[in-house]
């Protein structure tokens, strides 16, 4: 059995490509023994135990940019953490190293590239992360979930870079019918479907603005309204349900029954936009602020420059200006299927297979 080391965590958005790239791994080569590497605070500590394969936690922390005076505990962290490492690293002795980003990456691919293990980075988003930025002059190969990240990345001349896309579900093949879809959700076949995600935990911006729509009857009378308002805010909007029309659920699993039945998508900027991307669909993409180094909305200008979703900024959004959007677009068929077919145009559904194939490539080498 060879072992493969995996890191990267603290949200879904770093862990679930890395358990995507492994499950094609292993698919592709039973012989390969995936061993995961991840934070006690992160989405991986509930994850990870689901999974049949290895894996060890760290007390590592994430670098908090607005709460600096938290980061008095990260020396003692990464001590730890290190020191935990250098263990795990002896007692696993992988081959390979592959990081696909968080504040779990960074360290961890760092020390494995330490004792000679060559790596592989997966970098999601159009800017990439610190852990991309810092390790990319020493890793063997660096996957691009966006291709406008190359340009952002000081890459060594030993370091493979390759548009693969980011690994999520393909969409099922074939596809069901949009109208059977709507039927399976409880919508009118005949009607357009808005699709509204803030993600798992909801997007209180999006959804303030959706009840204000709703409120002031400005998004259009004819279409149907899937809501996803996030596992903590269902109560505060469920009032807006309304059998066939308004649909409010904190969370909708699973999530491919949604998009193939929606016509338009408004959600954050994060993965959801590769997802956007696989099913084709266009959307209207409103960016988290505050995420890190401004990510979510370099994702969404890539989107809108590439003619694959439009930008609303946060700043600019409101109940009118939302209702208002939605209403062209739904009244414009031309410029949605513009917007579908550019999105299509950026689908890598393959990128689990690919990336996973060009890492084998690596160790058939050693």
């Amino acid at each position: 059995m060879t072992t493969v080391l995996f890191t990267g965590g603290g949200t879904g958005g770093h862990l679930m490509p890395a358990l995507a790239i492994a499950e094609e791994m292993v698919r592709l080569d039973p012989e390969i023994r995936p061993f995961f590497v991840g934070s006690r605070r992160g989405i991986e500590a509930a994850v990870l135990p689901q999974r049949p394969w290895g894996y060890e936690l760290l007390p590592l922390e994430p670098i908090w940019r607005r709460r600096w005076w938290r980061n008095i505990r990260l020396p003692f962290a990464l001590f730890e953490s290190f020191r935990a490492l250098r263990r795990i690293l002896v007692r696993e002795n992988p081959s390979l190293v592959v990081g696909t980003g968080g504040y779990v990456a960074g360290p961890v691919v760092w020390a494995a590239m330490n004792r000679g293990i060559p790596a592989v980075l997966q970098e999601a988003n159009a800017y990439p992360g610190i852990s991309t930025r810092w390790l990319a002059r020493r890793a063997r190969q660096v996957h691009l979930g966006f291709p406008e990240a190359r340009a952002r990345l000081a890459v060594g001349p030993n370091t493979e870079v390759f548009d693969s896309g980011n690994p999520i579900p393909p969409p099922p093949s074939p596809r069901p019918p949009k109208r059977d879809a709507k039927r399976v959700l409880g919508f009118p076949p005949d009607r357009p479907l808005v699709f509204v995600t803030g993600g798992s935990q909801g997007a209180l911006p999006i959804n303030l603005a959706v009840a204000g729509a709703l409120e002031s009857g400005k998004l259009p009378g004819g279409a149907s309204l899937l809501w996803q308002t996030g596992q903590g805010m269902l109560e505060q909007f469920i009032r807006f349900r309304s059998a066939g029309r308004v649909a409010v659920e904190a969370f909708v699993d699973p999530v491919a029954e949604a998009y193939a039945a929606a016509d338009l998508v408004v959600s954050r900027a994060g993965g959801t936009v590769t997802s956007l991307a696989a099913w084709g669909l266009p959307a209207i993409l409103v960016p988290l602020p505050s995420a890190a180094a401004g990510h979510q909305l370099s994702n969404a200008r890539a989107a809108a420059d590439a003619g694959a979703a439009v930008l609303l900024e946060q700043s600019k959004l409101t109940g009118v200006a939302l209702a208002t959007l939605v209403s062209q677009l739904l009244g414009s068929p031309a410029r949605m299927a513009d917007l579908a077919a550019a999105a299509a145009r950026r689908a890598r559904p393959n990128a689990a297979t690919e990336i996973a194939s060009q890492a084998l490539r690596l160790l058939s080498k050693k």
